[in-house]
């Protein structure tokens, strides 16, 4: 059985309730999806609700590391793919 999402750093029972409604509910979904694809999905499905902390998390959870350790330049290269991704 595949790890859940809880299984990661910096993702509680909030982001896997909310990441289980997009469809991601593994770590290995989170990972084949990407952090910055699993969150436009969490915009596009609860808008505001979901805000940068999020991006924040996932990326940061995927690199095994506290979310506050996530560098300006890192945060800056995950908005630029969003803004692309959005076109």
């Amino acid at each position: 059985m595949p790890d859940g999402i809880g299984s990661l750093p910096n993702l509680g029972p909030y982001m896997a309730r909310h990441l289980a409604e997009v469809d991601v509910r593994h770590a290995d979904d989170l990972r084949a999806l990407g952090a910055v694809e699993a969150y436009a999905r969490l915009r596009f499905r609860f808008g505001r609700e979901i805000s940068l902390n999020a991006l924040w998390a996932m990326d940061a959870a995927l690199a095994d590391i506290d979310w506050r350790h996530i560098t300006a330049e890192r945060k800056t290269i995950l908005k630029q793919q969003i803004e692309r991704r959005n076109g």
